[in-house]
């Protein structure tokens, strides 16, 4: 019953650091055209759906989808990335952390 009991003491204090690494961040408009552009460029993963259009990257700079862009038609964009990234446009958001 105590291993039990730690075990779900650690995996909530796991899951409750790793959401505090996860940023949302407001990002000016960009069209779909656009996104799709930014997107190829760092090697990102797009998608459209008939109200929202994104782009996903993996921040460490493999496949995946770590760091998410996410728009609507003539609205700003959201994204959401991991770790403590500022990003002030759809690139930096998209982009790999740089290496430390």
């Amino acid at each position: 019953m105590r291993i039990l009991t730690a075990l779900l003491v650690v995996s909530g204090t796991l899951a409750i650091g790793g959401a505090s690494l996860a940023r949302d961040v407001h990002l000016p408009k960009t069209s779909a055209d656009q996104l799709k552009q930014i997107c190829d460029k760092v090697g990102g993963s797009f998608s459209q759906g008939t109200a929202r259009y994104g782009c996903g990257t993996d921040c460490k700079g493999n496949k995946g989808t770590d760091c998410l862009v996410s728009c609507e038609p003539d609205k700003p964009c959201d994204a959401q990335g991991i770790g403590g990234k500022r990003p002030r446009s759809v690139e930096q958001a998209l982009m790999p952390n740089k290496k430390k």
